[in-house]
């Protein structure tokens, strides 16, 4: 496959793919929020072959000023890859707990990384098993992998050029938070409640549900609905960059593979506390 099929695989074909003798890299990246640790699940029962990959330790950098799942340091990143068995060049298949969250975050991450080959299964863990395929506790044994890591294959957002999306006549900020966060009714997390001025909002639900998207047809619909145009700019955020990376998955699913995230977030926007801070249900405040 090429980076520019389709970034979704089912677990029937991806059951037929791991019975072939060249199988794609599995890595399992299930994770929470608020505890407790994805490894366990892991431990619990896995697909076969599959490796444990940590999202918050193996996929972003240390949380500061940056965010809370800032861009991971490149070479610790290689390093993380290759211990997973990471290839050049070769397929690989990331799944999560089934709200699609972390893996789509993983494969935000191997994109951006300069690995194409990266599918993210439907539906994760629970479709998986609700199909009725196999699974296991045994732990594999991983051939290193040779990927390289070319950072900037996905475009990225900082705050300055979030802020200046945002602001700009011919471009959309899509803050994909709940609505009353967005509103700054209520910050469950960070320490200031609000949204980046100017930025418009469409909570998660509005494009995917527990790990599944609609038709490109009806994405590209939500989207236009909060001003996605063909031609314009469009960059995507929420609290710390994992459920945001959802949102540039369906973007790309709805024929924006230009979409860009920021990957800071609100927990980036609001670290530095000179930057403004809209409220209210609508983009200005």
């Amino acid at each position: 496959m090429s980076g520019t099929d389709d970034p979704l695989i089912e677990p029937d074909r991806l059951a037929a793919e791991l019975a072939r003798p060249d199988t794609p890299t599995l890595l399992d990246v299930r994770w929470r929020l608020a505890g407790p640790p994805g490894r366990d699940d892991y431990v619990a029962g896995h697909l076969p072959g599959a490796v444990f990959v940590d999202l918050d330790t193996d996929l972003c950098g240390p949380p500061g000023a940056a965010g809370r799942h800032p861009l991971p340091d490149p070479a610790a990143l290689q390093a993380a890859l290759r211990a997973a068995g990471v290839r050049t060049g070769h397929p690989v298949v990331v799944y999560d707990g089934g709200d699609g969250l972390a893996a789509a975050r993983a494969w935000w991450t191997l994109r951006w990384a300069g690995h194409r080959q990266v599918r993210v299964l439907a539906g994760g863990w629970p479709a998986w098993c609700a199909a009725g395929l196999p699974y296991t506790v045994e732990v594999p044994t991983v051939t290193p992998g040779d990927v390289t890591v070319r950072p900037g294959a996905l475009p990225v957002l900082d705050a300055d050029a979030a802020a200046a999306l945002a602001a700009a006549d011919d471009g959309v900020l899509i803050d994909v938070r709940a609505a009353p966060r967005y509103r700054g009714e209520t910050e469950p997390i960070d320490p200031v409640a609000g949204h980046v001025p100017g930025a418009v909002n469409l909570p998660a639900p509005g494009y995917v549900t527990e790990g599944r998207y609609p038709a490109a047809d009806v994405l590209r619909d939500r989207f236009a609905a909060v001003g996605v145009r063909a031609d314009a700019p469009v960059g995507a955020y929420c609290g710390s960059g994992v459920t945001a990376a959802q949102a540039v998955l369906a973007l790309h699913l709805a024929g924006r593979p230009d979409a860009a995230l920021y990957v800071g977030s609100w927990s980036g926007w609001v670290a530095d506390g000179s930057r403004p801070v809209a409220t209210g249900p609508t983009p200005g405040g």
